[in-house]
């Protein structure tokens, strides 16, 4: 019986699902290919902290020598993540860790970071980036994309090809169900090609379970890496909310900034209101206000013509197929009214938002343009 064959009906009761569901990451742990890493993409939410547990459950039922395929469960910080949410997921990855460690389980916690020069700050306040909206979301790819994509890419170049291992499910979303159907399994197996990386295959292995299966398993089973996930449950009442997805891909990227998708970046001016923030303020974690307010302001002055320059950074003006004019980065000048009002909020916040690495790139883009201006005027 090929793993793909292992499933459990609807109306089994949780503990049988679940045990299915375990069962089956085992045997695709135990398959062939072996050899093949398995990256387990982890953003502390729900869905994709059931499938770390149930990794993790699987690993600890198979003997150590057995246990030969390495398993990363990585998860990625934009530098901008909502400051409890990264919290949460600092306590959980080093929980996991240390449980890892001390059981002898082939686990490496990692996390990816977007590379300096493309941080949100540097290209927002150094480069001029206008903040990011639906139709410009630059944000995905350098924050998201491009960190995580490298280091599967750099796996896949050591071991052959590596295995995603993902916690999306058809009941998220009609959209999610669609791209889900749409992808072919790789024969007698529970694998699909990646679309975007090739040397990728993709693993779902709790893509059948609804929204209320994943929280009643989070419930009856407590994290086998020590404790309950009664933290989870309670980042979620507080957030009234789910989560950024793991984004690999830009087909997956109209999953992060939207109205279903309320734990993310603190900074997100691509959806119209932060709810999770908000919610966070709500419940008394008013330290968090003035951040609501930065991003609420940031949203604001996008589109303002005098906070705009008219050239574009390629030194071009542009315009839409309408003939009207599209404005291009923000002016030195409201750079630094973002850089003031950022510091200001830090300092009321009383932790770090912005890191002095960052300051530092802002200041050498600042310096540059400067030059490249006066050299123009003088020339």
């Amino acid at each position: 019986m090929s793993t793909a064959e292992l499933w459990v009906p609807d109306d089994e009761p949780i503990e049988v699902r679940w045990d299915g569901i375990v069962q089956n990451i085992k045997a695709e742990y135990l398959a062939t290919n072996q050899h093949f890493p398995w990256i387990v993409g982890f953003s502390g939410g729900k869905d994709s902290t059931v499938v770390a547990h149930g990794v993790f459950e699987a690993l600890l039922s198979i003997p150590p020598s057995a246990r030969t395929r390495p398993v990363h469960i990585v998860s990625n910080d934009t530098l901008v993540e909502s400051p409890m949410v990264i919290a949460h997921l600092n306590e959980v990855t080093r929980q996991i860790d240390n449980a890892a460690k001390s059981l002898g389980l082939p686990i490496t916690v990692a996390r990816t970071v977007p590379d300096a020069d493309k941080s949100f700050w540097v290209l927002l306040i150094g480069k001029g980036y206008p903040s990011p909206n639906i139709t410009m979301r630059w944000c995905t790819d350098r924050l998201k994309i491009q960190p995580t994509g490298g280091y599967i890419k750099k796996h896949i170049s050591e071991s052959g090809a590596v295995i995603i291992v993902l916690g999306v499910r058809r009941d998220e979303s009609q959209t999610r169900r669609q791209s889900i159907d749409r992808r072919k399994m790789v024969r007698g197996s529970n694998l699909t090609q990646h679309t975007d990386l090739t040397g990728a295959f993709i693993y779902r292995p709790i893509v059948d379970l609804s929204t209320d299966d994943v929280w009643e398993i989070l419930g009856s089973f407590h994290a086998p890496w020590g404790g309950s996930h009664k933290n989870l449950f309670q980042l979620y009442r507080d957030a009234e909310g789910g989560e950024c997805p793991v984004v690999l891909s830009k087909e997956e990227a109209p999953g992060c900034g939207t109205s279903n998708s309320r734990f993310g970046c603190w900074t997100c001016t691509v959806v119209e209101k932060d709810k999770s923030l908000q919610g966070f303020v709500d419940v008394g974690n008013h330290q968090y206000k003035p951040l609501i307010e930065f991003r609420d302001w940031l949203k604001s002055i996008r589109n303002k013509p005098e906070m705009r320059q008219a050239y574009r950074r390629n030194g071009r003006l542009s315009f839409d197929a309408t003939g009207k004019h599209i404005p291009g980065p923000f002016t030195i000048q409201a750079r630094k009214q973002i850089l003031d009002y950022l510091l200001r909020v830090q300092e009321e916040f009383g932790d770090k938002l912005i890191s002095d690495a960052e300051l530092d790139l802002i200041y050498q883009h600042w310096t540059s343009e400067l030059q490249q201006e006066k050299g123009l005027a003088d020339g």
